[in-house]
């Protein structure tokens, strides 16, 4: 997968959103740009979820977070009605990130035709993917006033886009968010 160059003048990067191989190449591929990797754990800390984060952002040098705190804030109330991060921690969280000249960066995908319903192994359930799309969406516009957003279009499951650099890119630009769709 390449890169929107776009990420590589930012020294901090949280990966949000979409999951699934796609993500993993996307975490190897900031790995390869010299980007420090962690991965936090699914469950965020039980007292103070963004303390994990804070102890990494204290760090020197450049650092891509695989996070959970979005995750959380939008997952939570879908499935247990409520999210153990609050909306505080969420802002102060992407105030860190910014002043650490980080980026949050939007992980989106198609879905085939179908393909409406998406399990989630922490509720046991299922959520609708078009809640789960509408909520990030909602959590993301509201962070890019504290941080600035990327949004990718990792591809659909079943068909990932292969992105290389023959194929044309798009940006679409807002003050504080940047959308990248690959075709």
């Amino acid at each position: 997968m390449t890169l929107p160059p776009e990420l590589t003048r930012y020294r901090t990067v949280i990966v949000e959103g979409h999951e699934g191989a796609r993500r993993d190449d996307l975490v190897v591929g900031l790995a390869h740009l010299g980007f420090l990797v962690r991965r936090m754990p699914a469950t965020p800390h039980h007292l103070d979820p963004a303390l994990p984060y804070r102890e990494l952002l204290s760090a020197p040098g450049r650092l891509a977070v695989d996070g959970s705190v979005i995750r959380e804030l939008v997952h939570g109330p879908l499935c247990r009605g409520r999210s153990r991060v609050t909306w505080i921690q969420a802002l102060d969280f992407a105030d860190a990130v910014a002043e650490r000249d980080g980026v949050m960066l939007h992980l989106t995908a198609s879905l085939p035709a179908g393909c409406e319903r998406q399990p989630d192994a922490e509720a046991g359930g299922e959520v609708e993917e078009a809640d789960v799309t509408a909520a990030y969406a909602r959590v993301f516009l509201t962070l890019a006033q504290h941080v600035p957003v990327v949004t990718l279009d990792i591809g659909e499951p079943a068909h990932p886009i292969r992105a290389h650099p023959a194929q044309e890119c798009q940006l679409w630009g807002e003050t504080r968010k940047l959308t990248v769709g690959w075709r």
